[in-house]
C-alpha cells in the first residue's frame, strides 16, 4: 500500500502533538475545563451535556474507522483486535454513558464539545494512520509479554473506571441533581478512581500496541484526566467539611 505521509513526517508531527498536549495539561492543572460540575457558561453557548458526550465520543471512532480499508481488515489479527479493543471503551462512552447519566437539565460549554471533538480527531487520526500504514506485528505478537500485561490493564482499567463512572451516577436518585461524597469502592482510597482507571486503560493500551500513536493519546488523556483529578480533590475537600482527609487524589496510598 502507498503511503499518503512518510513514517518521518508522521512522527514529526506526534513529536509536536506531544509537545501541544504537555502544555495543555499544565495549562489545565491552573485553570478547570468548564464541564460536568466545574461547567459555566463564560465560555461561550451552551448545549446539553448529554449530547456533547455523543458528539464528541463518536468522532473518535469515525475518525479511526475512516482511515481502515475495512473491507480488507482481518479481524482477529493482532492490529484487529487491538482496534476492537479501542472500539469497545468508545462505544460504551458514545453510545452507553450518556445515556445513564443523571444530569436532567445540565450544559456544556459548545466550545469544550468542540475542543474535544479536535483533540478525538487528531488523536483518533494518528492510531487509524498507524494501524492502515504502519502497523506490522508478528503473527505470535497476542502471547507477547507486552500484549498480555497490556491486555490485563487495559481490561483491569476499563472496569475500573466504568464501576467507578457508575458508582457516581448512582449516588443521584432520579430527579436529583446534587453532589454527595461518594463512598464506594476506591472512592475509598481516592477521590477520581474512574479517572485512575482511564489512566491505566490506556497505559495498556500503550503497552499492548506498543506504538508511538498510543503512547501519544495516554499522555494526551494524561494532560486531560490529571488536572481533573486534582480540580475534582480540591472541590470535594472545599465543598464538604467532612470530606476525608486520608483520600488521595488519584492513586491510593501514593497522591
Amino acid at each position: 500500500m502507498n503511503h499518503f505521509i512518510s513514517y518521518q513526517h508522521y512522527t514529526f508531527f506526534i513529536a509536536c502533538w506531544i509537545v501541544i498536549g504537555i502544555g495543555a495539561g499544565l495549562y489545565l492543572l491552573r485553570r478547570e475545563a468548564p464541564y460536568g460540575k466545574f461547567s459555566n457558561n463564560n465560555w461561550g453557548p451552551m448545549i446539553s451535556n448529554k449530547l456533547g458526550w455523543m458528539v464528541m465520543e463518536a468522532t473518535v471512532i469515525v475518525t479511526v474507522l475512516l482511515w481502515l480499508p475495512l473491507p480488507q481488515m482481518q479481524w482477529l489479527s493482532p492490529s484487529g483486535i487491538m482496534i476492537i479493543l479501542f472500539l469497545i471503551h468508545y462505544i460504551h462512552r458514545s453510545f452507553i454513558y450518556p445515556f445513564m447519566i443523571r444530569t436532567k437539565g445540565k450544559k456544556m460549554p459548545a466550545l469544550i464539545m468542540l475542543s474535544a471533538v479536535l483533540f478525538n480527531t487528531v488523536n483518533g487520526s494518528l492510531l487509524g494512520i498507524w494501524f492502515a500504514f504502519f502497523a506490522h506485528y508478528p503473527d505470535n505478537w497476542c502471547s507477547s509479554p507486552a500484549f498480555i500485561i497490556g491486555c490485563i490493564l487495559y481490561i483491569s482499567g476499563m472496569l475500573i473506571n466504568w464501576r467507578s463512572d457508575y458508582q457516581l451516577i448512582n449516588l443521584r436518585k432520579n430527579g436529583e441533581t446534587g453532589y454527595k461524597i461518594p463512598q464506594q469502592g476506591l472512592f475509598q482510597y481516592v477521590s477520581s478512581p474512574n479517572l485512575m482507571g482511564e489512566i491505566i486503560e490506556w497505559s495498556g493500551y500503550a503497552l499492548l500496541t506498543w506504538s508511538l500513536p498510543a503512547v501519544t493519546f495516554l499522555i494526551w488523556t494524561c494532560a486531560n484526566l490529571v488536572p481533573r483529578a486534582v480540580a475534582n480533590h480540591r472541590w470535594y475537600k472545599q465543598k464538604f467539611s467532612e470530606y476525608p482527609p486520608e483520600r488521595k487524589i488519584l492513586f491510593p496510598f501514593i497522591w
